[in-house]
Protein backbone atom coordinates (compact mmCIF):
# COMPACT_ATOMS: atom_id res chain seq x y z
CA UNK A 1 0.00 0.00 0.00
CA UNK A 2 0.70 3.58 -0.78
CA UNK A 3 0.15 7.06 -1.50
CA UNK A 4 0.76 8.84 -5.07
CA UNK A 5 0.74 12.88 -3.88
CA UNK A 6 -0.07 15.73 -6.53
CA UNK A 7 0.32 19.04 -4.70
CA UNK A 8 -0.22 22.60 -5.60
CA UNK A 9 -1.93 21.87 -8.93
CA UNK A 10 -2.93 25.31 -9.97
CA UNK A 11 -5.69 26.57 -12.73
CA UNK A 12 -8.01 29.30 -13.20
CA UNK A 13 -11.79 28.99 -12.40
CA UNK A 14 -15.47 30.07 -11.68
CA UNK A 15 -16.84 28.73 -8.76
CA UNK A 16 -18.15 30.69 -5.62
CA UNK A 17 -21.09 32.25 -3.81
CA UNK A 18 -21.22 35.72 -5.24
CA UNK A 19 -22.10 37.16 -8.83
CA UNK A 20 -18.14 38.31 -9.21
CA UNK A 21 -17.18 34.79 -8.44
CA UNK A 22 -19.00 33.37 -11.00
CA UNK A 23 -18.30 36.22 -14.06
CA UNK A 24 -14.33 36.34 -13.23
CA UNK A 25 -11.54 33.56 -12.83
CA UNK A 26 -9.72 33.24 -10.15
CA UNK A 27 -6.32 31.19 -8.91
CA UNK A 28 -7.18 27.67 -7.41
CA UNK A 29 -4.78 25.08 -6.27
CA UNK A 30 -5.66 21.60 -5.12
CA UNK A 31 -3.89 18.97 -4.05
CA UNK A 32 -4.70 15.40 -4.67
CA UNK A 33 -3.67 11.92 -2.26
CA UNK A 34 -4.64 8.99 -3.48
CA UNK A 35 -4.59 5.50 -1.28
CA UNK A 36 -3.05 2.94 -4.03
CA UNK A 37 -1.25 -0.26 -3.78
CA UNK A 38 1.55 0.11 -5.33
CA UNK A 39 3.28 -3.43 -4.92
CA UNK A 40 3.13 -4.22 -8.82
CA UNK A 41 4.19 -0.97 -10.03
CA UNK A 42 7.26 -0.58 -7.85
CA UNK A 43 8.07 -4.88 -8.80
CA UNK A 44 7.28 -3.97 -12.26
CA UNK A 45 8.16 0.02 -12.97
CA UNK A 46 5.62 -0.03 -15.99
CA UNK A 47 3.08 2.70 -15.99
CA UNK A 48 0.82 0.17 -16.24
CA UNK A 49 1.15 -1.24 -13.27
CA UNK A 50 0.12 2.11 -11.49
CA UNK A 51 -2.19 5.01 -11.51
CA UNK A 52 -1.28 7.81 -13.88
CA UNK A 53 -0.84 11.10 -11.77
CA UNK A 54 -0.29 13.34 -14.99
CA UNK A 55 -3.79 12.42 -16.74
CA UNK A 56 -5.33 12.88 -12.88
CA UNK A 57 -3.81 16.49 -12.76
CA UNK A 58 -4.69 17.30 -16.55
CA UNK A 59 -8.32 15.97 -15.38
CA UNK A 60 -8.88 18.00 -11.92
CA UNK A 61 -7.38 21.75 -13.76
CA UNK A 62 -9.62 20.93 -16.52
CA UNK A 63 -12.66 20.32 -13.97
CA UNK A 64 -11.85 23.56 -12.65
CA UNK A 65 -11.68 25.14 -15.65
CA UNK A 66 -14.75 24.08 -17.11
CA UNK A 67 -17.11 23.47 -14.53
CA UNK A 68 -19.01 25.70 -12.61
CA UNK A 69 -19.91 25.44 -8.99
CA UNK A 70 -21.19 27.87 -5.95
CA UNK A 71 -19.20 25.98 -3.08
CA UNK A 72 -15.61 24.75 -2.54
CA UNK A 73 -17.52 21.85 -1.28
CA UNK A 74 -19.19 20.94 -4.64
CA UNK A 75 -15.72 21.26 -6.43
CA UNK A 76 -13.97 18.98 -4.24
CA UNK A 77 -16.44 16.28 -4.33
CA UNK A 78 -16.51 16.80 -8.36
CA UNK A 79 -12.31 16.50 -7.86
CA UNK A 80 -13.00 12.86 -6.17
CA UNK A 81 -15.02 11.93 -8.68
CA UNK A 82 -12.02 12.54 -11.68
CA UNK A 83 -9.88 10.67 -9.41
CA UNK A 84 -11.87 7.95 -8.86
CA UNK A 85 -9.90 5.07 -11.23
CA UNK A 86 -9.43 1.65 -10.98
CA UNK A 87 -6.62 0.79 -8.67
CA UNK A 88 -7.49 3.96 -6.48
CA UNK A 89 -8.44 3.01 -3.00
CA UNK A 90 -9.17 6.10 -2.01
CA UNK A 91 -8.54 9.99 -2.53
CA UNK A 92 -8.25 12.78 -0.22
CA UNK A 93 -8.67 16.75 -2.26
CA UNK A 94 -7.68 19.70 -0.87
CA UNK A 95 -9.27 22.60 -2.53
CA UNK A 96 -7.89 26.09 -1.54
CA UNK A 97 -8.80 29.58 -3.30
CA UNK A 98 -5.67 31.67 -3.28
CA UNK A 99 -8.05 35.28 -3.47
CA UNK A 100 -10.91 34.47 -1.48
CA UNK A 101 -13.97 37.52 -1.45
CA UNK A 102 -13.76 38.35 2.11
CA UNK A 103 -12.99 41.90 4.10
CA UNK A 104 -9.90 40.23 6.11
CA UNK A 105 -6.44 39.36 4.61
CA UNK A 106 -5.82 35.57 4.11
CA UNK A 107 -4.02 33.57 2.22
CA UNK A 108 -6.31 30.93 1.31
CA UNK A 109 -9.80 29.50 2.49
CA UNK A 110 -10.43 25.54 1.43
CA UNK A 111 -11.92 22.34 2.59
CA UNK A 112 -10.74 18.66 2.25
CA UNK A 113 -12.84 15.99 1.25
CA UNK A 114 -11.31 12.16 1.72
CA UNK A 115 -13.48 9.15 0.50
CA UNK A 116 -13.20 5.34 -0.04
CA UNK A 117 -13.36 4.59 -3.25
CA UNK A 118 -12.92 1.58 -4.46
CA UNK A 119 -11.24 -2.03 -4.05
CA UNK A 120 -7.82 -2.87 -4.92
CA UNK A 121 -6.73 -3.25 -8.43
CA UNK A 122 -4.44 -6.53 -8.53
CA UNK A 123 -2.96 -8.08 -11.05
CA UNK A 124 -3.90 -11.98 -11.03
CA UNK A 125 -1.75 -14.89 -11.44
CA UNK A 126 -2.15 -16.63 -14.58
CA UNK A 127 -4.63 -19.79 -14.36
CA UNK A 128 -3.49 -23.16 -13.99
CA UNK A 129 -5.33 -25.91 -16.29
CA UNK A 130 -5.54 -28.88 -14.39
CA UNK A 131 -5.44 -31.43 -16.83
CA UNK A 132 -1.71 -29.62 -18.38
CA UNK A 133 -0.18 -29.61 -14.44
CA UNK A 134 2.21 -31.88 -13.27
CA UNK A 135 0.71 -34.23 -10.63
Amino acid sequence: MGTIEVLGIRALGRHGVLAEEQSRAQPFEIDLRLEVDLTAAAASDRLEDTVDYGFLAEATARTIEVESHRLLERLADRIVDVCSVPGVQSVEVSVRKLSPPIPVQVASVGVTIRREVGAPVRVAAPAVNPSTSPA
